[in-house]
């Protein structure tokens, strides 16, 4: 049964990291290296990411400089940007592209936050299914008299409490991220 839990913890944990990478995808006003991390630039037929490509830095608080490794590639690259839903059009002076992040409107705020609050549900979502696959194993072990009843209970039990410990966890994340967003 420990092995049970173990499982729950790990999956349970996964779910937390895949909210957090998400979470760095979304735009906060802030120029962040991590909102280019889902783009991918057509690389001699195969799809590559901007950071495997080129040197990317942070300018300014609100602007990011690419500047590709292989100069041939700088029309790709910008033109992998431009098809993105960054919604961002990228400046080019023939080395470097240059991505200057407006400042984000009210409403614009409200939507990102809105979006935030929906991925931390989808979490919250998936952890739960990971008890429920976990408390379906512990009363299978139950059914072929590996553990007894009360050794269910007690498990049962326990996977609640490592669910609301992650719980926590995803709105905590999700809290500051909505901070984040709604702070000018």
């Amino acid at each position: 049964m420990e092995k049970v839990m173990e499982t729950a913890k790990e999956k349970m944990s996964k779910s937390i990291s895949v909210l957090k990478s998400e979470y760095a995808s979304i735009r906060a006003g802030r120029a962040t290296p991590a909102v280019l991390d889902k783009i991918r630039v057509d690389y001699y037929g195969t799809p590559t990411p901007i950071n495997q490509m080129a040197a990317i830095s942070v300018a300014e608080a609100r602007i990011l400089n690419i500047q590709p490794w292989d100069i041939s590639t700088l029309h790709s690259i910008e033109k992998a940007i431009q098809q993105s839903e960054l919604g961002i059009n990228p400046q080019n002076d023939g080395r470097i592209i240059r991505l200057v992040f407006p400042q984000l409107t009210e409403e614009k705020r409200r939507e990102l936050a809105k979006d935030v609050r929906k991925k931390a549900e989808d979490a919250k979502v998936a952890i739960r299914s990971i008890r429920r696959d976990c408390i379906d194993k512990i009363k299978k072990m139950e059914k072929a008299s590996e553990i007894t009843e009360d050794d269910l209970k007690e498990g049962e039990k326990e996977l609640q409490d490592i669910t609301d410990k992650y719980i926590k966890e995803v709105d905590s994340v999700a809290t500051d991220k909505e901070k984040e967003i709604m702070e000018i």
